[in-house]
């Protein structure tokens, strides 16, 4: 959608990925970059020489590959800067895009791309636009053609033989600290489920979800948006004017639970045929592709689900103002109908409402009831908000973790909404008449148990927007005086914080 008239599908331009995780780890000061591609740079070999090339043109490969990664890097942003949605809508007249690059024709590739000229683009990376012309021209085409055609063969290992996809992979088992290859039957199970993920979601919502637990969360999600709703009424330092608007906005509030009600006929057309898998994957590609230009100048459709009935996750969309909840996320410890209302409130409860302040984030706040970008604010209450956000950034910044410091800026949308969530949550479940505190902090605790490698960890800590698990269980509970009657806890122990450096926002 574009961002300023969520009506319509617009077109948009992006930026290549570059080989590291993230821009920063290409810093002198990160000591894991060399080691990680040098492992990149072996795998290449491995499967190249598998490949039966030549040792000369391999390492020719090799060696453009990085120099073109090299060049790429001055261009793109970083984790903290791409989690300013605000930042990358850019919007250009055509004649102003296609001017971008003077060595190839960009309006040439739009018609092809859509059947027809756009009247505009909207740029998420200016600054990369603006160097286009340094980094595609005559000079470097020969290292971008090496670092396409290592992209292009590294995408097809998983797909032509298990010792392949097996090397394939080693790159990425060495990011995320795994210490040995998936098998290959789950391998297979993922490569299908990412075929057809929406199908599998819908057979796994009607045979373990089921109709009466959907009613049920639903009632939850408006019964939180009852609680948002008196907060919003009762704020103290919004302005009459945007406390309006912002009750506005969460009386649009879209509501998605479970599973969509109708299948994507996408789907439909999606045949497996012959006996070859790059055949039928570059054709399930190929259609989807051509589903997803054929979108542009389109109605949004917004009833769309982003995310497959069977991923254990949630969403709220700015541009659609809405919040989905998968029926995979709605299963113990986040949600069941054995556990106690504060167990479910502590646990999914806190979840919704986490969603919902993501409306009302750093990022969410500039969109309007209809997910259009539009300041609804007045100057002094964004002022008093961005204050309030600064010291989000402050309680997390510079947190030690066993994987390193906490990025305060790159995490602060992930725990407004974390703060907005637990608070509204633990209000939802006081007004129980069975409330159980101790219960209710606990499972919020529970959600939050994760197994990862140390690897994994510094990698999410460097790219992630949520905050590591740990801090998310253990810090936010410390901004409400309810944790500290509930457990009793004091000055002397090890997890009270100074009422004064407590955040409160919503």
């Amino acid at each position: 959608p574009d961002m300023k008239n969520t009506s319509r599908y617009a077109l948009w331009a992006g930026v290549p990925n570059l080989i590291l995780p993230d821009k920063t780890y290409y810093s002198q000061k990160n000591s894991s970059a060399d080691a990680l591609l040098k492992i990149y740079s072996s795998m290449l070999n491995e499967i190249l020489t598998i490949a039966g090339y030549q040792t000369d043109f391999i390492q020719k490969i090799i060696d453009d590959t990085l120099a073109f990664d090299q060049l790429l890097v001055p261009h793109v942003k970083d984790s903290t800067e791409l989690a300013d949605y605000v930042k990358a809508y850019n919007k250009y007249q055509l004649t102003e895009f296609t001017a971008t690059s003077t060595e190839f024709s960009l309006e040439h590739y739009l018609k092809e791309l859509l059947g027809t000229l756009p009247d505009q683009v909207i740029v998420s990376e200016p600054k990369y636009y603006a160097a286009l012309n340094k980094i595609v021209n005559d000079k470097n085409f020969e290292i971008m053609r090496s670092w396409l055609f290592a992209k292009t063969v590294l995408g097809a290992t998983g797909l032509l033989s298990d010792k392949l996809r097996v090397i394939g992979g080693k790159y990425s088992r060495a990011i995320s600290g795994s210490k040995e290859a998936m098998s290959q039957q789950k391998s297979a199970f993922y490569l299908a489920t990412s075929q057809f993920d929406q199908v599998v979601g819908l057979y796994y919502a009607h045979k373990y979800f089921g109709a009466k637990a959907k009613a049920d969360v639903t009632n939850m999600v408006k019964k939180m948006v009852i609680v948002y709703k008196k907060r919003l009424e009762n704020n103290t330092w919004l302005s009459t004017a945007t406390r309006k608007q912002a009750i506005l906005k969460l009386d649009k509030l879209g509501i998605q639970v479970g599973y969509p009600d109708r299948l994507d006929p996408l789907y439909e057309k999606f045949k497996v045929a012959g006996s070859s898998l790059v055949d039928n994957v570059l054709h399930f590609e190929k259609i989807a592709n051509l589903d997803h230009y054929r979108k542009w100048n389109q109605p949004v459709n917004r009833k769309r689900w982003e995310m497959s009935a069977h991923t254990v996750n949630a969403y709220y969309n700015p541009s659609y103002n809405i919040i989905v909840f998968p029926a995979a996320i709605l299963q113990a410890p986040f949600y069941s109908l054995k556990q106690t209302a504060s167990e479910n409130y502590g646990g999914i409860g806190a979840v919704i409402a986490h969603e919902i302040s993501h409306a009302f984030d750093n990022n969410g706040a500039h969109f309007d009831e209809l997910g259009n970008l539009h300041n609804w604010w007045t100057k002094d209450d964004l002022a008093h908000f961005e204050k309030l956000s600064q010291k989000m950034i402050t309680e997390f910044d510079g947190l030690t973790t066993p994987a390193g410091k906490v990025n305060g800026k790159l995490v602060v949308s992930e725990n407004i909404a974390d703060a907005g969530g637990l608070s509204c949550a633990l209000e939802a479940a006081k007004n129980e008449a069975d409330v159980d505190l101790k219960a209710f902090f606990i499972n919020w605790a529970r959600v939050w148990c994760v197994k990862s490698s140390i690897e994994r960890q510094k990698l999410l800590l460097n790219i992630d927007v949520h905050a590591p698990n740990e801090l998310r269980a253990n810090i936010q509970p410390k901004n409400l005086i309810e944790f500290y009657q509930a457990f009793d806890i004091n000055s002397t122990d090890p997890m009270y914080l100074a009422p004064d450096k407590r955040v409160n926002i919503w």
